[in-house]
């Protein structure tokens, strides 16, 4: 019997444990690995094997590094050969920590030689702009997976939510139209599947089905990729919008600085890429939630490459390079997207508008922009 590994994650604990719960139930034999990163300040990970009718086993698996999620790395392949060399279990359940995020587990499964068939977070919609709002450090909460984890509640969620291709959501009575439109503007491409849908007679639940549908470990990185990223569209309902920006003009480096904190307040979610002027060659990674920014160089533009060094480039990151293309700037563009509640479309927009080069500091060319104050340098640690 070959043995399945599906990934089920997320920080709405309830939510997560009523996904896992409706797996047991509607695949027979199907057992849960659950690492408990709890104990971590006292030096141990706790990990449990169980089915539909109860705990299988319980052990400790040490810290590697002071560093609870690399304890989980480096006991969870083990942990799946055994299930698999047993020959009894088609389907193995990763039950991720609160704060553990999938893609690094999708990627140490595949690694380890086994088949991800799907990965599920969880989401209560009533929680999701509480949840993506809170710019709280893990650690405040409890929630660290190590002494230097510095992610914070909100973009720690957002990861969560964006990686997964199935949404498992809890039957949630708080929720409303503003919520799930929020979830389907946030993730649009996303599989969004009730936990408390029933198997029918002899066959599978939505869930159980989705678990088992397949997984592209690469494809779901790519899509996450700041340079190739499928952003969500322009959408605008039920009191929500999404707002798509587009422009191949390079930001002043001074005035964007300046507009940050105003930029990053506008959208409970906003990300992508961006072209400053005065450093041409290299790509930045936009990524804000819960009132904090995340800014990284990501590499180079691939116009700034020469021509030979486009064959060593993945094919969807060229692929996604034509798709921006301008005969003068070859890729370099701003792509960002915002998504929230009351979105200021018509402000953000200006906003965004003001930040660009003027027609005069655009005229004057590339060598003077690269003259302009490097007002990114101490963000980026440069």
């Amino acid at each position: 019997m070959t043995l399945s590994v599906a990934i089920v994650g997320g920080l709405h604990a309830d939510a997560r444990r009523a996904a896992v719960a409706r797996l047991l139930a509607d695949v027979p034999g199907s057992v849960v690995l659950h690492h408990d990163l709890e104990t971590a300040t006292a030096g141990t990970v706790v990990r449990t094997v169980r089915d539909a009718t109860g705990l299988l086993s319980a052990g400790e698996a040490p810290l590697v590094n002071d560093c609870a999620c690399c304890a989980l790395r480096e006991d969870l392949v083990p942990e799946l050969e055994r299930l698999a060399d047993a020959g009894d279990t088609p389907l193995a359940i990763v039950e991720l920590w609160d704060s553990v995020e999938p893609k690094a587990m999708a990627e140490v499964v595949t690694a380890g030689g086994f088949t991800v068939t799907g990965v599920i977070t969880a989401v209560d919609p009533a929680l999701l702009l509480p949840y993506l709002g809170n710019g709280d450090d893990l650690a405040e909460g409890g929630l660290a997976a190590a002494p230097s984890d510095q992610r914070t509640v909100a973009d720690t969620f957002a990861r969560q939510l964006e990686y997964a291709p199935v949404l498992a959501l809890a039957d949630s009575p708080e929720a409303d139209e503003e919520d799930r439109e929020l979830l389907a503007q946030l993730h649009p491409t996303a599989h969004r599947v009730p936990i408390g849908e029933q198997a029918p007679a002899g066959g599978r639940s939505l869930l159980a089905g989705a678990a088992l549908a397949g997984f592209d470990v690469e494809a779901a990185a790519d899509a996450q990729h700041p340079a190739c990223a499928l952003l969500p569209a322009e959408a605008d309902a039920h009191g929500v919008a999404t707002l798509v920006w587009r422009r191949h003009r390079p930001f002043h480096p001074e005035r964007l600085y300046a507009a940050l904190e105003d930029l990053t307040c506008a959208a409970a979610r906003s990300r992508g890429r961006f072209w400053l002027a005065d450093k041409p060659d290299t790509l930045y990674h936009w990524d804000a939630a819960g009132g904090a920014l995340c800014v990284e160089s990501v590499g180079p533009w691939l116009g700034s490459l020469p021509d030979a060094a486009w064959e060593m480039v993945p094919p969807v990151r060229r692929a996604a390079a034509a798709l921006d293309w301008h005969p003068e700037h070859g890729d370099r563009c701003q792509h960002l997207v915002f998504t929230s509640p009351g979105l200021d479309r018509d402000g953000l927009e200006r906003l965004l508008e003001s930040c660009l080069l003027t027609d005069a500091e655009y005229a004057a060319g590339p060598a003077a922009w690269q003259r302009l104050p490097h007002s990114f340098d101490t963000l980026l640690e440069v």
